[in-house]
């Protein structure tokens, strides 16, 4: 089978594509024929070595990167009775998804229903759950609170952006043109700030007249975080899920007493999603909000499986609008 390596941490050079044998499911595993696969910056961090270091994630050159995938239960491993030959499934944080088979623990995986396509299910597993748990979980957004979300017209922004209207709450964002203020006030952003032309903690500031906001979803990092401090309320919840312009090194406690006894994170979504049972709740509701047509996924582009490079560059360039993808299966 045809899957992509990570040959060494590195730039996007270091992803290579490369035949290796079909792997085979073992006691409690899957194995899936991949039709989609996700591209996340969390496969940014681990081609690049930020997550070298991971237990949560681990990782070691060389490698097949990608956690999130959808596609077709082709084989089943000894004790697993969740899932049948022919099911199609959508899973996230499961190492190994740009491949046209990977084989993916049975506790991780959700049965897509008929009415949800393949590219949706799989937009909706690593960024749809991270934008619920961030949303519902990590700060649970409420009638009169108020947020920051960066990058509000990426992939996970504009999931976010819905998620958190629809838990009444006020949503500012960042963007960085135009084109992406108007992409996140078409999914419900009620302020979008172009980050490259203002000072964006003065702009929140002066939007909520002085006060700051509840929480902030920083997942730009290394650019952003010490102003994103700036934003918030006294006790507020700074939540950094994210690094797309690099780490941000250290961070003095007392800057954030100084900034309003603020609260600060950097979580990983495998910790909200440590059971079957949690998995299959946020899956559902997600899926659940899809069909009714309260959440909107935006597919942005779909690669082929030999293109991971260029989607990786565009990824790191901030070029996304949507949800971008590996076209595994035919790809």
């Amino acid at each position: 089978m045809r899957v992509v390596q990570v040959r060494d941490y590195g730039g996007s050079d270091q992803l290579a594509l490369v035949d290796v044998d079909i792997p085979e499911a073992g006691e409690g595993e899957v194995l899936v024929r991949v039709s989609r696969a996700g591209i996340n910056f969390i496969d940014v961090y681990m081609r690049s070595g930020v997550f070298r270091k991971s237990v949560t994630y681990p990782n070691t050159p060389p490698f097949t990167p990608g956690m999130e995938g959808a596609g077709v239960v082709e084989a089943i491993g000894p004790g697993v009775d969740s899932v049948q030959s022919g099911d199609r499934v959508a899973y996230c944080l499961a190492l190994g998804s740009y491949a046209e088979y990977a084989v993916v623990p049975a506790w991780k995986l959700a049965v897509v229903p008929e009415d949800v396509p393949t590219d949706v299910a799989c937009a909706l597993q690593l960024q749809g759950m991270t934008a619920h748990y961030l949303t519902h979980s990590l700060y649970p957004l409420k009638d009169g609170d108020s947020c920051l979300i960066h990058a509000g017209a990426g992939g996970l922004g504009q999931l976010m952006i819905q998620l958190a209207k629809a838990r009444g709450a006020t949503v500012l964002v960042t963007v960085g043109s135009p084109e992406k203020a108007e992409i996140a006030q078409q999914r419900g952003a009620d302020h979008a700030i172009l980050y490259r032309d203002v000072d964006f903690a003065g702009a929140v500031r002066e939007i909520t007249g002085g006060e700051g906001v509840n929480v902030v979803y920083d997942s730009v990092g290394k650019d952003t975080v010490r102003q994103s401090l700036k934003c918030l309320k006294p006790r507020g919840v700074l939540s950094n899920n994210g690094n797309a312009s690099g780490p941000i090194g250290a961070l003095d406690p007392l800057d954030l007493a100084e900034a309003g006894s603020v609260f600060f994170t950097r979580p990983h979504l495998a910790d909200y999603i440590p059971t079957p049972e949690a998995r299959r709740e946020r899956s559902d509701d997600l899926y659940r909000l899809y069909r009714s047509g309260a959440l909107t996924v935006t597919l942005d582009r779909t690669f082929p499986l030999a293109d991971a490079k260029a989607a990786h560059d565009a990824l790191e360039g901030r070029q996304s609008k949507g949800k971008m993808l590996l076209a595994v299966e035919g790809g």
